[in-house]
């Protein structure tokens, strides 16, 4: 009842937690891709009412689409691939777990420490 009640009232419902923008190049590619199929589906209604109503168009239009399809494949795999590039270079947070070594500069550290410790002690 009071979520009818809450629902009849507002018309915009804020998520408590905004989504994060993504990063430049992965939004660029994304777009890139939103164009090239949006532009892919038109040649594939052309190429359909073409064909339907047996213009001389119908064939290039129809080549076309296919060639624009496999642009179109490529597009959206671009827009997954440089979203992996992106997280591979810059945007990773891991946490080692329990079992991981600890860094080897770490390790070197911990040893310079003790040698100058153990140096300044003589």
């Amino acid at each position: 009842m009071e979520y009818e009640a809450r629902s009849a009232r507002q018309l915009w419902v804020e998520d408590q937690r905004a989504r994060r923008r993504m990063p430049d190049p992965v939004r660029t590619a994304a777009v890139r891709a939103v164009m090239i199929t949006s532009v892919t589906l038109v040649q594939g209604v052309v190429a359909f009412f073409s064909s339907v109503t047996g213009s001389w168009l119908a064939f290039p239009v129809t080549v076309s689409a296919v060639v624009s399809t496999v642009v179109a494949t490529w597009s959206v795999l671009d827009v997954w691939i440089t979203r992996q590039v992106w997280r591979q270079r810059n945007g990773v947070v891991s946490e080692p777990s329990s079992t991981a070594r600890p860094p080897l500069r770490a390790k070197r550290g911990e040893s310079r420490a003790e040698t100058a410790s153990l140096s300044e002690a003589a």
